[in-house]
């Protein structure tokens, strides 16, 4: 059987490793509500970035409209332009037509 010396120092190592122990546990409680917390505000930081984002989308989505928009206003714009120089150059042609009968009858 062990001394009771060594019974009482078993027990001493035992209760110093609790306490240890002890102070192990709580400063793990203390690192995990830390984490808790860090982990909460990266969500809210996270959440707030991804509205900005949807944000972003929904504003890029409606320019890209307003694009489609103007484009097809100035592709009719376009046509216009394109008819009327054509008219311009036929009344050119016809001008050129009846200066050149003009030169010819003098």
């Amino acid at each position: 059987m062990a001394s009771l010396e060594d019974l009482e120092a078993r027990v001493t190592a035992l209760e110093e490793q609790v306490q240890h122990t002890r102070q192990d546990a709580a400063a793990a409680r203390v690192l995990a509500g830390t984490a808790d917390r860090d982990v909460s505000d990266f969500k809210q930081t996270l959440n707030g970035h991804t509205r900005v984002l949807n944000a972003v989308r929904e504003t890029q989505i409606e320019h890209g409209q307003r694009l489609d928009r103007l484009e097809s206003r100035f592709d009719q714009l376009d046509a216009k332009v394109d008819s009327g120089f054509t008219k311009v150059n036929i009344g050119m042609e016809q001008m050129s037509r009846l200066l050149q009968q003009v030169i010819d009858k003098s």
